[in-house]
C-alpha cells in the first residue's frame, strides 16, 4: 500500500509515475473524497468543541437566575442535539475513510526509477545470458513428448482424476522432481544462509491483502469454505511466509530474515485465456521452492540482487542456459517496484521461459502487513522493506532437464548436481 502522506502531497505526481505500469490513477476522484474527509473532520471537531463549550454553560444560566435543575436540562437538551450530529459526522468520516483505504489497497506499487518504459514482456531489457544453448544432432522433443515416451509423466490420467492443467508424474521423473527439491532446499539453507521453513498451504484474507493478492486479485485464487468463514490456498509460498513478520517488529539485530520454503502453488490462471495449455508450463498446481527476505530500507536493492543471484545458481549448477531480464512497467506485477525474471532455455520450443521471477517490494508489502522493525538510531519502529523469488518453480525446472538432457534413444541424462539425489543414476528412462 502507498504512503498516504506522498499520495495527498502530489498526486498528480503519483499518477504520471502509476502510468509507467499502465494504471490510470484518477487524482480529481481522490482528491475530492480526501477534500469529504478533511471536512468531515472539521466538522467534528467544530461539534466536539461546541460540547465543550455548552457543557460549561450551566453555571452561566444558574448565574443568570436558571435554578441548577433547569440548567442542566437546557444543557442536556444542547448536547443531545450535538451528539446527534456529532455520530453522523463520525460516521460518515469512517465511511469517507473506508472508501479511501480500499482506493489504496486497489493502487499497485510504484515503480521504481530504474525500471524501463514498456507495454509487455516484448519490451523487457535483456541484461546478460548464461551458458549455451546445446546442439542437437536429432529431431528435438518438447518435454511432453519426453515424459510420455519415458512414461512417468501423464496428463491424461490427471485430467481423469481431476481435470485439465493437472500432471501426474511416477518412477524416475516423480524422483527427480523431488531431487530438484532438495537440491534447492539444501543449497539454499546450507550455502546462501536461509533458514528453512514449513507453513500452511490455506491461508486466511488478512494474509492475501499483505502480500497485495487481495483484493483485487480474488479470481486468481482458489477459495476453500470452511465451518462459518474460508481459506485460500496459496498461490506462492510468499504469501504465508512473508506473512510470518505481519503486525510484528523486528530488532535490528535479527536482520536480514532470510527463508526459503518449498509448497506447492495452487492458480486459478483466470487470465491466462488458453496460454501454454500444452503440458506443465502454465499448471494449477506446481510446486516451487522461495526465497524470501526482510530487510532494512538501506539493504533492499542489494538483497534483490543477492537473492536473483541464489536463484541463478541454481541454474548454473544444473548447466541450463538462461538469459536474465528487467521487466518493464507493463509487465511488472501488482506489489513488485522491481523485478528480474530469470528466463530458462526450452530447445523443445525454441525460446526461453521465465522460470524465476525476484522482486524488490519496498515497504509496500510491509505498509499493508504493519512488518515493521526497531531503528536502533532512533528507537522507533519503521516499515521494513521485502523482497522475494523462485529459487527455482520446480515443474518449469524438471520441463527444462527433460528438454535440455534428453537423449536420442530417448532416456533422460541427469544433471551432476541431481545426482547425490538420485543414487548416483546417469539416465533415466
Amino acid at each position: 500500500m502507498l504512503d498516504i502522506r506522498k499520495v495527498r502531497e502530489n498526486p498528480e505526481a503519483i499518477a504520471e509515475a502509476l502510468k509507467k505500469k499502465g494504471y490510470e490513477f484518477d487524482v480529481s476522484s481522490f482528491v475530492e473524497l480526501d477534500s469529504q474527509r478533511k471536512s468531515a473532520d472539521i466538522s467534528s471537531q467544530n461539534l466536539q468543541a461546541e460540547k465543550k463549550k455548552a457543557s460549561k454553560q450551566i453555571g452561566q444560566l444558574v448565574g443568570q437566575g436558571m435554578s441548577v435543575d433547569e440548567a442542566k436540562a437546557k444543557v442536556a437538551e444542547t448536547l443531545s442535539d450535538i451528539d446527534a450530529q456529532l455520530n453522523q459526522e463520525v460516521e460518515a468520516a469512517k465511511g469517507i475513510q473506508e472508501k479511501i483505504h480500499n482506493l489504496l489497497m486497489s493502487i499497485p506499487n510504484l515503480p521504481d526509477d530504474s525500471v524501463p518504459f514498456g507495454k509487455d514482456e516484448e519490451d523487457n531489457l535483456e541484461i546478460k545470458k548464461w551458458g549455451e544453448p546445446r546442439s542437437f544432432d536429432f529431431e528435438v522433443k518438447d518435454h511432453v513428448d519426453v515424459g510420455q515416451d519415458d512414461g512417468g509423466l501423464n496428463f491424461e490420467l490427471a485430467a481423469k482424476i481431476t481435470g485439465s492443467r493437472f500432471a501426474v508424474m511416477t518412477g524416475q521423473i516423480a524422483r527427480m522432481h523431488r531431487a530438484l527439491i532438495q537440491l534447492m532446499l539444501d543449497t539454499h539453507s546450507q550455502e546462501n544462509g536461509y533458514t528453512e521453513t514449513y507453513v500452511p498451504y490455506l491461508v486466511n484474507a488478512d494474509s492475501l491483502k499483505g502480500t497485495g493478492q487481495l483484493p483485487k486479485f480474488e479470481e486468481d485464487l482458489f477459495k476453500v469454505p470452511f465451518n462459518d468463514t474460508h481459506y485460500y490456498l496459496i498461490p506462492t509460498a510468499e504469501v504465508p511466509v512473508t506473512n510470518l513478520v505481519r503486525d510484528e517488529i523486528i530488532e535490528a539485530k535479527e536482520l536480514p530474515l532470510k527463508f526459503t520454503c518449498h509448497t506447492p502453488c495452487f492458480r486459478s490462471e483466470a487470465g491466462s485465456y488458453g496460454r501454454d495449455t500444452r503440458g506443465m508450463i502454465r499448471q494449477h498446481q506446481f510446486e516451487k521452492v522461495e526465497l524470501v527476505q526482510m530487510v532494512t530500507p538501506q539493504e533492499s536493492e542489494k538483497a534483490l540482487e543477492e537473492l536473483t543471484g541464489h536463484a541463478e545458481a541454481i541454474l548454473q549448477k544444473l548447466n541450463l542456459p538462461y538469459r536474465l531480464v528487467k521487466l518493464c512497467g507493463g509487465d511488472l506485477g501488482f506489489s513488485a517496484a522491481m523485478t528480474y525474471d530469470l528466463e530458462v532455455w526450452l530447445p523443445g520450443q525454441e525460446k526461453y521461459r521465465e522460470i524465476s521471477s525476484c522482486s524488490n517490494f519496498g515497504d509496500y508489502q510491509a505498509r499493508r502487513m504493519q512488518a515493521r522493525w526497531r531503528n536502533p538510531e532512533t528507537n522507533k519502529p519503521e516499515l521494513l522493506h521485502t523482497v522475494n523469488g523462485s529459487g527455482l518453480a520446480v515443474g518449469r525446472t524438471l520441463v527444462a532437464i527433460l528438454e535440455n538432457y534428453q537423449q536420442q534413444d530417448g532416456r533422460i541424462q541427469v544433471p551432476d548436481a541431481l545426482k547425490p539425489y538420485m543414487n548416483n543414476l546417469e539416465f533415466i528412462g
